[in-house]
């Protein structure tokens, strides 16, 4: 394989982790963002620390533009009370 190629490969391959990486960052901050407008407090990753209605566990999520978990169901009563709860902030929290 000439040096060429092998600058072309690793140049490709560093810029699609930095894209990845880019990525994840963008997504964060945006879940990070919609979870501190909400009120609810948050994990070291940004992620929203509530209590699921449905499994009655404690979990990190990260939430929409909407407000909702990412594990939202909208066909189960209990995810649409969760989200419910989050706006009108009386969501479990921990």
């Amino acid at each position: 394989m000439s040096n060429r190629r092998r600058l072309e490969l690793l140049l490709r391959t560093k810029f699609r982790s930095a894209g990845r990486q880019c990525e994840e960052a963008m997504r964060a901050y945006s879940a990070s963002k919609n979870a501190t407008i909400s009120g609810l407090p948050i994990d070291r990753e940004g992620k929203a620390r509530i209590v699921c209605r449905r499994y009655a566990e404690k979990r990190s999520v990260d939430l929409d533009n909407r407000g909702r978990p990412h594990c939202f169901d909208p066909d189960h009563q209990d995810c649409r009370g969760c989200v419910e709860d989050i706006n009108d902030g009386r969501i479990e929290t921990w």
